[in-house]
């Protein structure tokens, strides 16, 4: 099955999309968009369905309602073939990174070129080797997950998400626990990844001020809903609440630092009789 691409169109189009599992309402009415060559944050407090977007779109969930499209195909009217051809022309990168902790870097990155080619072993070692060299990591195939720092291995796992050069890589949480510099040589990787296949990524973070440097576009989710969207620049000088709050890190506004209880006075003295 081909897949189409052209410039002009969305890549990737949510259309009033619904999810829940089973009573529990998971997303509302979300209408999203990325198109061919942006890098698009999806932003949001913990459990507002950042996640559960990532899996709509990579097509390990379907929506209740409304339409998930991937390179001009409707996600569920795919055969269970035809979805496994379009995944993998995805890239995921992966909370932490997950990489196999048995295995050594270079076959990190080489597993999915193994996989799902039937590439010589000649140039699966080439293009490893490259994909290592990209993010700065060729001199460290024959190390194991567990002598790389974590901003090593979230460029391994990097290495690895690009390897079968996707037109979509997506990203889950790939900010979390990386100290600064990692986190700026991380960003700029995933920046310039894009740039060089031509390609589209969706970020799932929380880390607003580096993504807002490298991103085209950001969506904010809240319950289950857009609750903002624009570009960094419209997102920076918003005075939506909501989006004030979270760009700014402060403690009062629309999402409460207290989960809802009765007045602590109430409390107390109901507790001393």
């Amino acid at each position: 099955m081909s897949f189409k691409h052209p410039l002009d169109e969305c890549f990737v189009r949510l259309k009033d999309v619904h999810f829940a599992y089973g009573e529990r309402s998971i997303l509302q009415g979300i209408d999203l968009s990325v198109r061919r060559g942006q890098v698009v944050a999806i932003m949001g407090g913990s459990g507002s369905g950042k996640t559960t977007l990532l899996r709509l779109i990579g097509g390990q969930l379907r929506a209740s309602q409304g339409e998930v499209r991937v390179a001009g195909s409707e996600l569920s009217r795919l055969g269970r073939n035809d979805m496994y051809a379009l995944r993998r022309r995805m890239g995921m990168l992966f909370q932490f990174g997950a990489l196999f902790t048995d295995m050594s870097v270079f076959d990190n990155v080489a597993f999915p070129l193994r996989e799902h080619t039937d590439l010589p072993p000649e140039v699966i070692r080439d293009l490893v080797l490259m994909k290592l060299d990209a993010v700065g990591l060729r001199g460290a195939g024959k190390l194991m997950p567990s002598e790389l720092s974590g901003g090593m291995a979230r460029r391994v796992a990097l290495a690895r998400a690009v390897a079968l050069d996707p037109m979509l890589i997506m990203y889950d949480e790939p900010f979390a626990g990386l100290d600064p510099i990692s986190l700026g040589v991380v960003g700029q990787l995933i920046r310039r990844l894009n740039d060089a296949l031509g390609a589209s990524s969706i970020l799932v973070t929380h880390d607003v001020h580096e993504s807002l440097a490298i991103v085209d576009y950001v969506y904010f989710v809240s319950d289950g809903r857009i609750a903002a969207e624009g570009t960094p620049d419209e997102i920076r000088a918003s005075r939506d609440p909501f989006v004030h709050q979270f760009v700014h890190a402060e403690i009062d506004g629309p999402v409460p630092f207290h989960y809802p209880a009765e007045p602590i006075g109430q409390a107390l003295l109901g507790s001393s009789g």
